[in-house]
């Protein structure tokens, strides 16, 4: 009966970390371009002329059965886009890495399993309603043990995980910040009024409009990263920001005109950030995924997200949240709400001792008092 409820196809990994190799319905698929060489400074200072947009192209063989005789280790959940197999592929190469067992041939799949987000493309995300867009599919597919454990990105995890689910692991974070891409500018600033910015982040829109008012931010400008670039090489919109994380885990930071600073532009609250969760009964995978945790990474989500829970935040609510270790090795953390229109916008930060305890409530501190100021009714205007 789990087909009614998600769509899934089996990944069987093969041992060379530069090329993904999909096994699906007796076709084998190619893409090198999940590659993860290493990558320049994110410093760039033109607009390219053309965007490279690097949609997956698929070669068709017949599939050997015999490669499918091998059973599993480790069955990965993901979505199916090019950055979350990305993500899944870096996942499992640290395994393979730490692991010897799990180095094997055919012992680590990927599953590939459809979200509501995937499926629904026509609709911002703020109409569609609900929390879990991207993740609860693959959350049934974990507890149904369809596979063992699930990847994500921690910016689509809602605040509260789902019985019998635990989250102990984040890999080490990638650069939190926004990439503004463009073919007719280099920044924000050098866009003409009236221009078109393509989003599907009312995060991004309201701090864009409340620097740059006389801009036109087109709200549902959704799909994968590739999609994105394509309609803005055709011409739909002038502009549009990405994840600088996402991009550099595609290979594809020649796309960035310039990055925006923290100060331009707070990112989301866990951007950047890849959780890995498993049931919470299964204590062999949480020792597996525990084993590629990176502490002070956590330590910033559980902060970030302590704030995200604090305010009650959603898709209607434009929220960001930035927490890091400053110079002196505390924890700084900035959070700011907003009215979609970048009307109002309101920040505040904290200063502690980088400790778990004393995150969770810098976080739970700076939401209440951002609730206090926005006073009744900003939340739902």
């Amino acid at each position: 009966m789990l087909c009614s409820l998600f769509e899934m196809k089996t990944l069987c990994c093969s041992s060379a970390p530069s090329t993904l190799h999909a096994h699906v319905h007796g076709s084998s698929f190619s893409n090198s371009a999940l590659a993860f060489p290493s990558l320049k400074s994110s410093a760039f200072s033109k607009a390219p002329t053309k965007l490279r947009v690097g949609v997956t192209k698929a070669s068709v063989a017949v599939e050997q059965q015999t490669q499918q005789t091998k059973v599993a280790l480790i069955r990965i959940g993901t979505r199916g886009s090019p950055l979350a197999l990305a993500q899944a592929y870096e996942t499992r190469d640290k395994l393979m890495a730490s692991h010897s067992e799990l180095a094997e041939e055919g012992a680590i799949q990927i599953v590939i399993i459809k979200t509501t987000g995937d499926k629904i493309l026509s609709q911002p995300l703020a109409d569609i309603g609900g929390k879990g867009l991207f993740t609860k599919e693959i959350d049934e597919a974990l507890l149904n043990s369809e596979i063992d454990i699930a990847v994500h990105s921690m910016k689509d995890v809602p605040t509260y995980l789902p019985k019998g689910t635990i989250l102990p692991c984040n890999l080490e974070r990638e650069d939190v910040r926004d990439a503004f891409i463009s073919l007719s500018a280099t920044s924000l600033a050098d866009l003409p009024s009236g221009s078109v910015v393509g989003t599907a982040s009312l995060r991004r829109k309201s701090q864009i409009l409340h620097r740059y008012p006389s801009l036109n931010v087109q709200e549902n400008f959704r799909g994968n990263v590739q999609t994105r670039l394509r309609k803005l090489n055709e011409g739909i919109v002038q502009a549009t920001l990405l994840a600088l994380a996402g991009l550099k885990r595609l290979n594809m930071t020649e796309n960035v005109a310039s990055t925006l600073s923290i100060d331009d532009m707070l990112p989301a609250v866990a951007q950047g950030a890849i959780g890995i969760a498993c049931r919470s009964n299964d204590d062999k995978m949480a020792e597996y995924i525990a084993s590629l945790n990176h502490e002070e990474t956590r330590l910033a989500v559980v902060c970030e997200r302590a704030f995200l829970t604090t305010l009650d935040g959603s898709c209607r609510t434009p929220i960001a949240g930035y927490a890091c270790r400053d110079e002196d090795g505390n924890c700084l953390f900035r959070g700011l709400v907003a009215s979609p229109d970048g009307t109002r916008v309101l920040e505040t930060s904290r200063v502690g001792p980088y400790a778990v305890e004393d995150m969770i409530e810098m976080g739970k501190d700076a939401g209440k008092e951002l609730l206090s100021r926005a006073g009744p009714g900003f939340f739902s205007s």
